[in-house]
């Protein structure tokens, strides 16, 4: 039970957290940070939790509008990235995730303070030949790092992979698991040669309407809509 709790608490901050960057992220490009502001006051050991599980994601908004980051996200980034560095044993996706937080973060830069140095790229050649249905599991649990002009190896690979990723956002829809739909639309906004009859924008829209009371799924739509209306990183 308590187990059962503490995990509910997380969610619901990962929730706040997401809500708050999602918030950020409206308007078409014309982000607005009071929510995400106010979402980012407190630094418990809760909230790190959750800033860690949301990864990169926490400094969306600066990326994409290329404004500086307020000091309360940076902190909140940097020490969710210093609490929680990945094991040795850690899956891929938790290695990449990390790396992605430290990458952002020396790439926005900080008002104050020391960045954290994000180290080497993690291995990617799991990847390397993954059915589609993995693969699209994969890059949607990575989907912060679906980003205009992002080289690391994740992103080359899923540039090379373009009709799975498109095959997996269908099956996710198909499946109703919106929140790995909405991580395959947002990498398809920013992959090649996308089939103009896959039709993402009405696609994205479906995922939203059907998911988008989870603030995860709502944040990478309105990322992918972004993304896919031409802004600029």
């Amino acid at each position: 039970m308590k187990q059962s709790g503490a995990s509910a608490l997380l969610q619901g901050a990962v929730q706040d957290l997401a809500s708050g960057v999602a918030s950020a992220l409206r308007g078409g490009g014309r982000t607005s940070r009071e929510d995400l502001h106010a979402t980012v006051r407190s630094t418990s050991d809760l909230d790190l939790a959750a800033a860690r599980v949301l990864g990169a994601d926490l400094l969306l908004p600066a990326v994409l509008d290329g404004t500086a980051p307020t000091g309360p996200e940076v902190d909140l980034a940097r020490r969710a990235f210093d609490a929680y560095p990945p094991p040795v044993t850690a899956a891929p996706t938790v290695a990449w995730s990390h790396w992605a937080l430290g990458h952002t973060l020396r790439r926005v830069g900080a008002p104050s303070g020391p960045v954290p140095e994000p180290g080497p790229e993690p291995d990617a050649s799991w990847l390397t030949g993954a059915p589609w249905p993995s693969l699209t599991h994969h890059l949607a649990v990575l989907a912060p790092l679906a980003l205009p002009g992002q080289d690391c190896a994740v992103a080359r690979l899923a540039r090379g992979r373009t009709l799975d990723v498109a095959r997996g956002f269908v099956r996710a829809i198909r499946r109703r698991d919106w929140y790995q739909a909405a991580g395959a639309g947002r990498w398809l906004a920013v992959l090649p040669d996308v089939p103009h009859t896959l039709g993402l924008p009405s696609g994205l829209d479906f995922v939203e309407l059907m998911g988008g009371e989870d603030a995860r799924v709502l944040l990478q739509v309105r990322a992918a809509r972004l993304i896919g209306s031409g802004v600029s990183v």
